[in-house]
């Protein structure tokens, strides 16, 4: 689990009914579902986004305009880690850009790691997630929430969301990814290869480093049979020299409601 110090990328919004921003009333409710400590000592939360119609939030990678949710926590009392389990995203296209993320209501699983695992645990920070219609509007939520130690009914809703996640390598008949790199003007150009069965509907490859500073472009991708191509760029944020570890690469294939996450890559 990610140590819940550096944890900086991955919720999309807390409490609040129509969030006030920049004066501009924005039509989204946002609940802590509590959840029920696990048979392994972590505790299964859930953050539940409600959106009006027409309006949307960003996945963890959100594309070419979205704006990438964060967090930024301050003074939590039993947590030292968590981890997100994000459901299938949606694919938007708007003005020419492609952005992912979610419409109408999302429940997104949160797994905390709790070292008293029969005591209480406490959440509190600030929530910052980009919400967008015509216009995108950034968000800033506070949060201050106590998770029972002692809970154990599993909530319905978030078991739900659990299922609604991407397969894994093995799930989709996926072999290996292998990937090459190569330098380019101002970064390096990352090529991955996969053998996987063709999904239906258009593909799209998302591209994620272990280093948030490293932005990574929209993926081309291309097919032949059963091999999946897919090359995006990747430079860094400050202009910095780049080092890339393929242990901590994440590509995620995006299909017609469906997704594949595959973790690393072999040089090839």
């Amino acid at each position: 689990m990610t140590p819940i110090r550096a944890f900086a990328f991955g919720l999309c919004a807390l409490f609040s009914p129509a969030a006030q921003a920049q004066g501009i009333e924005v039509p989204v409710t946002v609940e802590v579902l509590p959840g029920w400590r696990t048979a392994d000592g972590t505790h299964m939360s859930a953050i539940r986004i409600d959106l009006g119609e027409g309006w949307k939030t960003y996945w963890r990678a959100p594309g070419d305009a979205g704006i990438p949710p964060r967090i930024v926590w301050a003074g939590s009392e039993n947590v030292d880690g968590a981890a997100l389990h994000w459901p299938v995203p949606e694919v938007f296209m708007s003005a020419g850009m492609q952005t992912i993320g979610y419409h109408g209501s999302v429940v997104i699983p949160m797994e905390l790691h709790t070292p008293d695992a029969g005591a209480d645990a406490t959440l509190r920070g600030t929530l910052e997630i980009g919400v967008c219609d015509d216009i995108c509007v950034p968000v800033s939520v506070p949060f201050d929430l106590v998770l029972p130690g002692d809970a154990r009914h599993r909530s319905p809703e978030i078991a739900a969301a659990l299922i609604d996640r991407p397969l894994t390598g093995a799930e989709a008949g996926a072999g290996p990814v292998t990937c090459q790199i190569a330098p380019t003007d101002d970064g390096l150009r990352l090529t991955a290869s996969v053998q996987i069965p063709a999904g239906h509907g258009e593909e799209i490859v998302v591209m994620e480093t272990a280093d948030p500073e490293i932005w990574v472009s929209g993926a081309a991708t291309s097919r032949d049979g059963n091999h999946l191509t897919a090359s995006a760029d990747l430079v860094h944020l400050a202009g910095a020299p780049m080092s890339i570890d393929r242990s901590g690469l994440r590509f995620t294939i995006l299909s017609d409601g469906t997704a594949v996450d595959l973790r690393g890559c072999a040089a090839g």
